[in-house]
């Protein structure tokens, strides 16, 4: 045969929660030649139809999905105090992937170490490989690569310890970084603030989105010593425009 030979791309699916670090990921991966994302899934709250921490309505994703032209795959776990009902929905969906010929899984994180650790485990187990496009890069840089590349993105929710009410349910801008204590790190990679990303490159258009309300709710812990902690977060109900 004297056919040339061409390479194929692997084939992913895009771990999504609509947020900046997701979408900074995407289009890292849409430009890289290695990689083909295929589909995106989500996670959501069995009861709650939303996104984990960032208090995302179902049908908002799905407005993402839309927009971005790829298939969305959606997870649903219900409350519990710990991982295995979350590891459970992710293991079932693992097989489903695995009989599409799917066995690459791409993630947002960046900085943190243990989670990394974490996905790579439990993918492992399963014969599936983890993919880190914004792995180990300095935050303040990817803040401002994701908002010169025209990314817009809303604060969907906030540590409410550490960054103002008034800024939830804003435009992520520089005027908001800049507002930052020293000790919040820019991407919010600690879990200090959440987004949903409404436009950019990545987008055949643009999600119109509005902010409803704004509510305050309180989450209790225990410390190591056994005593009682808690942290109180600012959410943003955004409501399709």
């Amino acid at each position: 045969m004297n056919a040339k030979t061409k390479t194929e791309r692997i084939p992913l699916s895009m771990s999504w929660s609509g947020g900046k670090d997701s979408a900074m990921a995407l289009w890292k991966l849409l430009h890289n030649p290695v990689y083909q994302v295929v589909r995106l899934h989500t996670t959501f709250g069995e009861e709650t139809r939303r996104v984990g921490m960032h208090g995302i309505p179902e049908h908002l994703i799905e407005m993402q999905a839309e927009a971005l032209g790829l298939p969305l795959d959606k997870l649903y776990y219900p409350a519990s105090g710990d991982n295995q009902a979350y590891e459970k929905a992710i293991h079932a969906y693992l097989n489903q992937l695995q009989g599409l010929g799917i066995s690459h899984i791409a993630y947002g994180d960046i900085y943190l170490e243990d989670l990394k650790g974490y996905r790579e485990k439990k993918l492992a187990e399963k014969s599936f490989n983890a993919v880190f496009p914004l792995w180990n890069q300095k935050t303040f840089a990817l803040i401002g690569e994701f908002l010169d590349a025209g990314f817009r993105t809303k604060i969907c929710a906030a540590d409410a310890d550490l960054i103002a009410e008034k800024w939830v349910g804003q435009d992520l801008d520089r005027d908001f970084i800049a507002s930052l204590p020293d000790q919040v790190d820019p991407c919010g990679e600690n879990g200090e603030f959440h987004t949903y990303c409404y436009a950019g490159p990545i987008f055949q258009k643009e999600i119109m989105v509005n902010l409803e309300e704004r509510s305050r709710k309180t989450y209790s812990f225990l410390l190591s010593n056994g005593e009682k902690g808690e942290k109180h977060f600012w959410f943003a109900d955004l409501k399709k425009a």
